[in-house]
């Protein structure tokens, strides 16, 4: 999305990144489909349909038009721990493949059954849901092997593979989503949101932050700052999302809304109700950017996209 007049100044900066990384992503995209030659290890030929079809429907998803928060924190990061966006770069294609992997899984009949996604249709809506599930099954397993072909050593690399597993895993954001699931149709419960809220978003804007530390060579309290900012700035996004959901419309927003409710799922708005639940977002917001107080000014961006994180709510 171009930078706009009217769009505040942090989103126009995410959004000017956004349209330079998605250019390396599809790259990255493109080198791993081809893959190499197949007598040292690589991929069949390509010619049978269903590869064809599959790869399309990752590139679909993965490359759609979207904000790249996750990849944009991880590069933020990665730099403000001294390293550079560069070695950053196939680990934040990584983290987006697990983002896309798990919108699309989100949006399928049995889960979430969305039709729009980003503006345009759902993945098992242009491909099916067969095909659909493929992608996303796809998308997972590309992250690990872009983040493990570039990482800068074996150390390195297990190191950044145990945090993603545990970010995306039944621990992590497939966790939160089972409870999300189940969670549907009953009474209204806080405790419960928060960990939906924690595990479902926030564990994987974590995961974001601390593997741009990783990938930079950092440990101990550079880490412990950094996974704090994205917590506290996943769970602000995630009441943000539930917020957007009772107040914005579908054309601004991209995708379905008023489901919620609808669905009976848990939600800050739900369980608190919406001013509430803005004073919730700006309190997380808040500890965001108490988190960054060692980085000083080179943190500014990130300072301020925790606060856009409240802003875009209203």
């Amino acid at each position: 999305m171009p930078a706009t007049a009217n769009a505040d100044p942090v989103e126009n900066r995410v959004s000017d990144w956004a349209r330079c990384f998605d250019r390396r992503l599809e790259d990255l995209v493109m080198a791993a489909e081809v893959g190499p030659p197949a007598q040292e290890g690589g991929r069949p030929a390509a010619g049978a349909d269903g590869q064809r079809r599959l790869w399309e429907a990752m590139r679909y998803s993965l490359l759609a038009p979207g904000k790249r928060l996750r990849p944009y924190l991880l590069c933020r990061c990665c730099e403000l721990a001294g390293g550079t966006q560069e070695t950053a770069l196939p680990v934040a294609a990584a983290i987006e493949c697990v983002h896309a992997f798990s919108l699309i899984h989100d949006d399928l009949p049995a889960m979430d059954d969305d039709d729009l996604r980003r503006g345009r249709p759902t993945c098992h809506v242009k491909f099916g849901e067969a095909l659909a599930i493929l992608a996303g099954d796809g998308l997972l397993a590309l992250a690990f092997e872009l983040m493990a072909g570039g990482a800068a050593d074996a150390d390195r690399a297990a190191a950044l593979t145990r945090q993603l597993a545990a970010a995306c895993g039944p621990a992590g954001m497939i966790g939160g989503q089972a409870d999300d699931v189940c969670g549907e149709g009953t009474a209204p419960d806080r405790v419960l949101t928060e960990s939906i809220h924690e595990r479902k978003t926030a564990r994987l804007f974590e995961a974001a932050c601390r593997m741009g530390g990783l990938a930079a060579g950092a440990r101990g309290a550079v880490l412990e700052a950094l996974g704090a900012y994205g917590r506290e700035l996943g769970r602000a996004f995630q009441i943000a999302d539930d917020l957007l959901d009772v107040t914005a419309n579908a054309d601004t927003l991209g995708k379905g809304v008023a489901k919620d409710a609808a669905a009976g799922k848990q939600t800050y708005p739900r369980c608190v109700g919406i001013e509430d639940s803005r004073r919730a977002a700006r309190a997380h917001a808040e500890r965001a950017v108490a988190a960054l107080a060692s980085f000083g000014a080179p943190a500014d961006d990130l300072r301020e996209l925790a606060v856009f994180a409240t802003r875009r709510s209203r």
